[in-house]
């Protein structure tokens, strides 16, 4: 599933992209065909994203006016120059320049603003937004007796953390994910959050995720790059029984509340 990053360069890239157009909407596939009629030949206003989730708020009087997408585990929004749409296109959104296809979202529906109000209250702090609060999730990881790695993936603490950037900002640290949030200290709170904010913003920048410091890149070490389909150079993340980067012990892995988990024992004791 993309992790947040994703989602908020794909609001950037809608808002680049359209600007304030007037746009063609339209649903190649079918299953969207009524409500992107509603749509069609309407600006986008705003696209933003909240998490894992997308917001696209279209120019429009029709109380419902906003696109709320989640792409889910095979979902995917792409950008393409304008041609004939090709395979199960849910949603297609274009200038007659530019074509953005929506394919496989876990859900993709037509809401009001009281929807998105009300949907977007159920989110947690999102690392990548500014008007981000993390204090009422500390209060929550402060009094839960659930580990750390479970709490980072729960949307409603972490909205858009993912897997990735669960394993890897706990590794950074040096902190066992297994830990109890309630045995963290505030320190350590806020020091997975700063992580957080800093390699998501990159991931944003980039397009990816890396998140290994400079003295640990395949060419400081001498080492052959990643190969692996989410790329990027990571420590820990799908790298189990390798070696560490850093002090050459196996990494371990195994499964928490339905993910794999991801740590090497002997740095994050």
């Amino acid at each position: 599933m993309p992790e947040g990053h994703v989602i908020h360069r794909l609001a950037e890239r809608l808002a680049t992209t359209f600007g304030d157009r007037q746009l063609e909407f339209s649903s190649p596939q079918g299953r969207f065909a009524e409500e992107a009629a509603r749509l069609n030949g309407h600006r986008i206003e705003l696209a933003e994203a909240w998490g894992k989730q997308l917001f696209i708020d279209v120019d429009h009087d029709d109380p419902e006016h906003i696109v709320h997408i989640h792409l889910g585990l095979i979902g995917g929004l792409r950008f393409t120059p304008y041609a004939a749409p090709t395979g199960q296109v849910r949603l297609r959104i274009t200038d007659g320049i530019t074509a953005a296809d929506l394919r496989g979202p876990q859900w993709c529906r037509l809401i009001t603003d009281a929807d998105r109000d009300a949907a977007v209250a159920k989110l947690g702090a999102d690392p990548l937004r500014p008007d981000a609060d993390p204090e009422p999730t500390w209060t929550r990881v402060h009094r839960s007796g659930k580990s750390i790695g479970a709490l980072m993936m729960d949307q409603k603490l972490f909205a858009g953390v993912g897997n990735i950037y669960r394993a890897e900002v706990l590794f950074r640290l040096g902190l066992d994910p297994r830990t109890p949030g309630k045995n963290l200290a505030r320190s350590e709170f806020d020091a997975i959050w700063a992580d957080l904010v800093d390699l998501m913003a990159t991931g944003v920048r980039d397009g990816r995720i890396d998140t290994v410091r400079p003295e640990h890149t395949p060419e400081a070490m001498h080492r052959q790059p990643r190969e692996d389909d989410h790329g990027g150079e990571v420590y820990v993340y799908r790298r189990a029984a390798q070696p560490c980067h850093v002090c050459g012990t196996p990494v371990e892995s195994t499964v928490l509340e339905g993910r794999n988990l991801f740590w090497c024992p002997r740095c994050q004791r």
